[in-house]
């Protein structure tokens, strides 16, 4: 067993974490979350990433070497810490945690709530008793549903809102579906809402991969039909059951004992993970999802299949009464409990061995498998098409390698004031925002772009050295070829002598490279030289939007400065504490002492509400 150093505060929280259920969240140096986890005892589970059993684990290593502070919500059951983690995870989207890859919004079949209720896609989800089906993943799906509907079943698609006053005042007329029997013409009354309403059931038979059972009725009424005599209506209800067979014919049969339930399957591979989620209802599989995932080096197989049965039946109202997994899961108890709850009937989750359940099992993760095969057969080639303009851009500058990445660098400043550096950062053409960096300048006095660019040039590069991380394809200097020797002199004495490194002037767009007086000849219309202008645009659009805040943070401390008592310490604590001077201005003298004291709370207070004090003393001598 391997013991990881931790710091002191850390350790003395680690000897002191409750064994209750709840969610923990690490934090880095920075104080920003990198981590969230659940735990049925948080004791256990927290202490667990610091005494590391057998092999190493790379990810897992870097994740704790970088936790300094553990910040822990205790919650009363296991099934609120199962919520709240993923609540969590999506409000702060921690860098170490799995992440859905694409949690676009997937259309649902909604059955609307009202007297003749309506059928239509949509990916809007409305809090007005309608019910919702999906969500499908497979849009032609949703769509084959939707036709087979219409070929069944004699509903409305006008959009009209019908109810017993609309129809009574014969307002609407009925359209051409009820002349040629698509539509039984409920907006002029031909039909209660009460057999309209028993044919929507039927419906939402269909939608829940009920056939077996809504065959059985249709056969029922088609009986009852031929009995009295009614051999026209009894021929639409044959027509309704060969359309129903024909779209059975269509379905996949499962297994053979017509019960309904859901298999989860899991595959994955380096970074990249899929799940699977397949719908069998009376036997037969109705129905498929899948959740690609990102950043599942450090998850186990169980945690992603457990964020799996989360996303999914949040998103989904029919829950059957058996999810079929892969692997016996650490919240198995917690998760029934929810899903109980939530479908208002017992729900068991089940691990198959033998028999029809394994094969389904394995043609689910047989999918999982196609499907991931297909994410990163898909990365390879993006990975391989570059765009034309950093091809180009290669050619343009005769560099050895293709400047996939390129880092460029920006200074700012307003006449000699709150000099402020950006370095934005480019990866294939394309702005990678996450690496983006500001730089307040320390070392330099007054105005001196050249030291400046000398100083955040070293501070970038020779913290990337010391990390071991990569060095860009290209490094982009804002400016002509004064700039350009500062950058190239500091990356000589960090040792990066062959970094390729350019500089671009604003004057008439001319790049410079190290050891030339004159600059490149380059096309001015070159998709190369159009990608440099986009990225120096984007450096300095990032270092003068940083400039402003800075100005303006600066400007609302100076004039809190000017109030008695309060100093350049003071007013930084009431502006962090209040975030605007406005908000200062509304506080009372108890909140301001909390921040920075009774005494200055005063000379505050009394600054902001001079004209009212003053105003109160005229009224009380007036009325003496």
């Amino acid at each position: 067993m391997t013991e990881h150093a931790v710091p002191e505060d850390l350790q003395l929280k680690l000897d002191n974490l409750p064994k209750s259920p709840g969610v923990y969240q690490f934090k880095n140096d920075d104080g920003k979350i990198i981590y969230v986890g659940k735990a049925k005892n948080l004791r256990n589970r927290v202490r667990s990433y610091f005494q590391e059993k057998g092999a190493s684990d790379p990810k897992r290593d870097m994740l704790v070497s970088r936790i300094v502070d553990v910040e822990l919500l205790v919650t009363d059951s296991e099934v609120e810490a199962l919520l709240l983690e993923n609540n969590l995870i999506k409000e702060h989207n921690p860098r170490y945690n799995v992440r859905l890859k694409d949690d676009k919004s997937y259309p649902y079949i909604v059955v609307t709530n009202e007297p003749y209720p309506r059928i239509f896609p949509t990916r809007q989800i409305r809090r007005d008793g309608s019910r919702y089906y999906g969500p499908y993943t497979d849009v032609k799906a949703m769509h084959l549903m939707l036709r087979t509907i219409r070929s069944i079943f004699p509903i409305r698609s006008c959009d009209y809102l019908l109810t017993a006053e609309t129809i009574a005042r014969g307002s609407i007329r009925v359209c051409l579906d009820f002349h040629i029997r698509k539509c039984e013409g409920p907006c002029e009354g031909h039909v209660s809402p009460e057999h309209y309403r028993a044919m929507i059931d039927q419906v939402e038979q269909l939608l829940k991969g009920k056939t077996r059972v809504l065959r059985q009725l249709l056969e029922d009424d088609m009986q009852g039909c031929a009995e009295r005599l009614e051999f026209e209506k009894a021929a639409e209800l044959r027509n309704r059951l060969n359309a129903l067979k024909t779209y059975q014919d269509k379905q996949k049969v499962a297994s053979s004992d017509f019960k309904d339930r859901d298999i989860i399957a899991l595959a994955r591979k380096e970074g990249d993970a899929v799940g699977v989620v397949f719908r069998v209802r009376d036997g037969k599989i109705v129905g498929k999802q899948h959740f690609p995932f990102t950043g599942a080096e450090i998850e186990a197989d169980a945690d992603i299949i457990e964020h799996i049965v989360h996303r999914y039946y949040t998103k989904t109202m029919d829950i059957p009464p058996e999810v079929i997994v892969p692997y016996e899961l650490e919240s198995q108890q917690a998760l029934e409990s929810w899903l109980q709850e939530k479908a208002q009937m017992r729900v068991q989750f089940s691990i198959p061995k033998i028999g029809d359940k394994l094969k389904l099992l394995h043609m689910c993760r047989a999918n999982a498998t196609f499907l991931l095969d297909e994410i990163q057969l898909q990365k390879l080639k993006a990975a391989s098409m570059l765009p034309k303009s950093v091809e180009m851009l290669q050619t343009d500058l005769h560099l050895p390698e293709v400047p996939r990445r390129i880092e460029c660098f920006d200074i700012s400043h307003f006449q000699g004031a709150e000099t402020v550096a950006s370095m934005v950062s480019f990866l294939d053409g394309k702005p990678r925002k996450s690496e983006y960096r500001k730089f307040s300048i320390r070392t330099v006095e007054g105005v001196d772009d050249f030291a400046s660019m000398r100083e955040v040039v070293h501070r970038r590069y020779s913290r990337l050295l010391e990390e071991g991380q990569p060095m860009p394809d290209l490094i982009v200097i804002d400016g002509g070829k004064g700039q350009l020797s500062s950058a190239v002199e500091i990356l000589r004495e960090l040792g990066l002598e062959s970094q390729p490194v350019i500089g671009l002037a604003k004057r008439l767009e001319e790049v410079f490279v190290p050891g030339e007086s004159l600059p490149m000849n380059i096309a001015k219309t070159s998709a190369g030289l159009k990608l440099l202008q986009r990225i120096r645009d984007e450096a300095h659009r990032f270092a003068v939007t940083y400039h402003r805040e800075r100005r303006s943070k600066s400007t609302l401390q100076t004039e809190l400065e000017e109030i008695d008592g309060v100093g350049p310490k003071r007013a930084q604590a009431l502006l962090t504490g209040f975030g605007s001077v406005r908000a200062v201005q509304e506080a009372d003298v108890e909140a301001l002492a909390e921040q920075v004291g009774w005494s200055a709370a005063k000379s505050v207070y009394q600054h902001f509400h001079a004209a009212e004090t003053e105003q109160e003393s005229i009224i009380e001598n007036g009325d003496s």
